[in-house]
């Protein structure tokens, strides 16, 4: 078989295997994904590109090698979605940078994140002054969100019927089903209280997916959807 030919075929072998990977590890865009995923992705390339233009090498141990490289994230990321103290671990915390339009410099060494990076951040958020800033973080994607004060905010329909609207940002008490203890204690809330609004929502514990609580004491409410199907015959999941 000519060199060509055989360089054509391994390669078309190894663009299907590529597609399976991609699909298996599912649909994130690379801003989304962590320094694991990226590097997992690169070094999946890599090899694949050099099983397609080195003959001498074991096509068999190549995708061996590529299988083993895309089953860790895949396995990490089933475990992720079912433990988020293992995400935590995984894919790091959002690190706070401004809380209440101030700048919290120990938050900024422990990201080893200068200053002019901060400003730099701000600057392509459209944001010029940090004392516009009601609270800003820096995710674990290397994403930096911003929240202005309201007085900075563009004007929504829902102010011209509220004189005053929440400027905080919300805190997460309840995700994938299990309770943040830490959050709780952040904005004063025991586990009675949270209980006792879920119950005026119509809710239990075991069947929200996903809570909030703004700063006034507001709670919004994510369920689960089995539980969304029981109370609403009509709810299609998508």
């Amino acid at each position: 078989m000519p060199d060509i030919l055989r360089t054509v075929i391994r390669s078309i072998m190894l663009i299907i295997g590529l597609f399976i990977i991609t699909k298996l590890l599912g649909k994130k865009q690379l801003s989304s994904l962590s320094f694991f995923e990226y590097i997992v992705g690169i070094t999946v390339g890599d090899i694949a590109g050099t099983l397609s233009m080195d003959p001498d090498l074991s096509l068999r141990d190549g995708i061996a090698s590529m299988i083993v490289w895309s089953f860790v994230p895949l396995a990490i990321s089933m475990i992720s979605l079912r433990s988020r103290a293992f995400r935590n671990i995984v894919e790091g915390r959002s690190t706070t940078f401004i809380e209440q339009g101030n700048i919290i410099e120990k938050n900024l060494r422990k990201e080893k994140y200068s200053l002019d990076e901060l400003l730099e951040q701000l600057r392509k958020k459209s944001v010029f002054r940090v004392a516009d800033v009601e609270f800003a973080s820096l995710d674990s994607n290397g994403e930096l969100s911003v929240l202005l004060k309201k007085a900075k905010q563009p004007l929504r329909y829902e102010d011209f019927n509220n004189d005053k609207e929440d400027e905080s940002s919300p805190v997460s008490v309840i995700m994938d089903g299990k309770m943040i203890a830490e959050n709780l204690q952040k904005i004063s809330l025991s586990k009675e209280q949270l209980y006792e609004k879920l119950r005026d929502h119509g809710y239990e514990q075991h069947e929200v997916f996903y809570a909030e609580v703004e700063h006034s004491g507001k709670i919004s409410v994510d369920v689960y959807d089995e539980y969304m199907a029981s109370r609403f015959p009509d709810f299609e999941k998508v």
